[in-house]
């Protein structure tokens, strides 16, 4: 997206030259029990998605975003559709859901349709439980995220404010999700990210839980009730990237902020390509619920 909102910050990455880059599997260790012990979880906010079906979703929860990105270059990462706020593409589906659709259909100059919503200005938290229920979307092209961002993004642009992606997943691969973060050293072409694929089965044929537990120093990813990577501030500080205007650098931690969630599913871009001559339309990634938890005292 744009420089303001994800991956395709272009722009930032064209100043920088990468001398080098320590790669970690952030997987779950042995002495990482510390960071998977139970905790007592309290709800600060979630939505259901009850209502009828057509109904947009609770505006005092979300904003949807519309257009093709500030700079309309298809948010930074070359994606091919329009972001509207008609619920063709966002609305409750009478079943306790929210449907974003993305149809393939002429609007304003793009050949594709989506959504996106976000709940910047209206909820945001540091550290937690940030957990959804979704079922997938399918097909070549198709790019859905449940994600967040800094909330000090108005006055620290991407990737300062910091990005997580809880869930990503390229529509070619039913099978594998991926989690990832980016920040000031590891953004762009070049997070830190890990990926997980299903046993048996595929993420567009029943609904599965993404979540993330954050806390000081730590953020760990879940599918379901497996955690699949493990990023530690530690870690973060020991890559090392060159800028060309300052020299070498390490990487930022930018965890320790609030940050706002957001919701979309995007056609074409950098991350998946071209929509396939197999991929079919419309296409719906359905949500369940949306839930955030605080680890209580």
């Amino acid at each position: 997206m744009t420089p303001l909102y994800k991956k395709g910050n272009n722009r930032w990455l064209r100043k920088m030259s990468w001398l080098f880059v320590l790669f970690f599997a952030f997987s779950a260790c042995d002495n990482d029990d510390d960071l998977l012990t139970d905790r007592n979880w309290q709800l600060t906010w979630s939505d259901d998605f009850d209502g009828p079906a057509g109904q947009l979703p609770d505006a005092s929860n979300w904003v949807l975003e519309t257009g093709r990105g500030p700079n309309g270059d298809g948010w930074g990462n070359a994606e091919l559709q329009y972001y509207t706020d008609r619920p063709e593409n966002v609305s409750l589906d009478g079943n306790g859901n929210l449907a974003i659709t993305a149809r393939r259909e002429s609007y304003a100059g793009a050949p594709y349709t989506s959504a996106r919503l976000k709940t910047q200005g209206r909820f945001e938290q540091a550290y937690g439980r940030f957990e959804a229920r979704i079922k997938m979307p399918w097909g070549p092209g198709i790019w859905p995220a449940f994600w967040m961002l800094g909330a000090s993004i108005e006055t620290e642009p991407w990737p300062q404010c910091g990005e997580i992606d809880i869930m990503e997943y390229r529509g070619q691969e039913p099978n594998i999700i991926h989690g990832s973060v980016h920040g000031p050293g590891y953004s762009g072409g070049s997070p830190i990210t890990k990926s997980y694929a299903l046993p048996d089965g595929r993420f567009d044929t029943d609904f599965h839980v993404f979540a993330l537990e954050w806390g000081e120093g730590f953020l760990n990813f879940y599918v379901d009730d497996v955690v699949y990577q493990q990023i530690r501030e530690e870690e973060v500080g020991n890559i090392i990237y060159r800028e060309s205007s300052t020299g070498d650098s390490r990487a930022e931690w930018v965890f320790d902020q609030p940050f706002f969630m957001l919701l979309n599913v995007a056609v074409g871009g950098n991350y998946v390509g071209f929509p396939a001559q197999e991929t079919t339309f419309p296409q719906t990634m359905l949500v369940d619920y949306v839930r955030v938890y605080r680890e209580a005292n």
